[in-house]
């Protein structure tokens, strides 16, 4: 008798399922759709699905996958190299394929990745890049153990380095202050980093970018976004500050200490008491103890000439300023260009980077919820504060 009466419950659960499932999945169709229909005076190319098949020539030759799905090598009718990246299913909605359309979409600049076209047709969606060949940043952080196991075939000299650093810092910029909306990335990190055929850096991977008017000097998030290790504390913690274009200067001055000291930020910056592990403290506390004849310990100890020891240390210092607590505390993106471009022996010493508010003042700590996403973890995070 059980079983007779549960019977029809579970039929009944079928038929909502059926109902609500193409119906989830059509409305996300027409959102990108309306999207793209409102804004048909972007420049890259619509292209269709076959089209995309052609172009990848079946998805024959794969460069990568994540999170959001994955990525091929390609080729247009032109000739010129292209890499498609083939989104899976959207966990908003579609919003990330929007975010990328609808930032990069609209602006050329040589620091930040070309995006060259696109295909929206049911549910199939899909990005198309200009193609990189030098890949991502993040394989060439190469540490002392890792270059024993793989070699050295990845390290790049500290004058590339320092040039790939200044590449990345003139396209934020660009992205904070050269458009008529200031776009924020919210995602930067070695990985989004692209590297062409001459090391040229290109900033990319917008899905998690958020437009603002150039007026905003703070900024609202119905969800916080970002990769855990690289996020600002203020995405954290409420009383340290307002959310703003400072976020991004954060994640890249995490990014530029870990390239210039070689060594990789772990992803335990948040962990309570841990201060051992937070990458900034270790390189702070080992440029004020360093001497000249202690280079070999030091954040720079592979450094091998004078200029190669000053372009390191001028890059640690300027990612500490970075790094500060306080979004107040740090520079612009404009002004890390100058700083980058300066003489180190004008740069002042910024005072010891901290971790979190707790460090500080524990009573004033507020607490988190962290849920991990995805791969490399991507955190969606809500306040509960005290």
């Amino acid at each position: 008798m059980f079983t007779v009466r549960l019977l029809p419950g579970i039929a009944c659960g079928i038929l909502i399922f059926v109902y609500k499932y193409p119906r989830r999945h059509s409305s996300l169709f027409y959102f990108i759709e309306d999207y793209l229909q409102r804004n048909n005076n972007m420049n890259p190319i619509r292209y269709s699905y076959s089209q995309i098949k052609t172009m990848t020539h079946n998805f024959r030759d794969k460069l990568g996958q994540g999170g959001y799905g994955s990525v091929y090598k390609g080729k247009l009718r032109s000739g010129h190299l292209v890499a498609v990246k083939v989104l899976g299913k959207s966990k908003a909605y579609g919003q990330d394929f929007i975010n990328e359309v609808g930032t990069i979409g609209r602006i050329h600049h040589g620091n930040v990745v070309n995006l060259v076209g696109f295909c929206a047709q049911g549910e199939k969606r899909a990005l198309v890049y200009e193609f990189m060949p030098n890949g991502s940043l993040d394989k060439y952080i190469i540490s002392h153990e890792e270059e024993e196991e793989e070699g050295s075939q990845h390290r790049l000299s500290y004058k590339q380095i320092h040039e790939i650093s200044l590449g990345v810092a003139r396209g934020i910029d660009y992205l904070h202050r050269g458009c008529d909306m200031q776009i924020l990335h919210f995602d930067i990190k070695p990985h989004n980093i692209l590297l062409d055929e001459n090391f040229v850096p290109k900033v990319s991977d917008f899905g998690l970018a958020k437009l603002y008017p150039t007026e905003n000097n703070t900024v609202s998030l119905t969800a916080v976004r970002g990769t855990m290790g690289y996020m600002a504390p203020e995405l954290f913690y409420k009383n340290i500050g307002g959310v703003s274009f400072k976020a991004d200067v954060y994640s890249f001055g995490m990014m530029l200490i870990e390239i210039a000291s070689r060594r990789r930020n772990r992803r335990k910056a948040f962990v309570r008491n841990s201060s051992q592990a937070f990458l900034p403290t270790w390189v702070y506390d080992q440029l004020r103890e360093q001497q000249d004849d202690d280079m070999e310990t030091g954040p720079d100890a592979d450094a091998s000439s004078e200029e190669e020891i000053s372009v390191a240390k001028k890059m640690m210092i300027v990612g500490l300023w970075c790094v500060q607590l306080k979004p107040s505390a740090r520079p612009s993106m404009h002004k890390v260009v100058e700083m980058l471009e300066g003489d180190v022996q004008l740069l002042q010493m910024p005072p010891k980077p901290f971790m979190s508010p707790h460090d500080l003042q524990p009573d004033e700590e507020q607490v988190i919820d962290i849920r991990i996403d995805s791969t490399p973890p991507t955190l969606i995070l809500s306040y509960s504060g005290r």
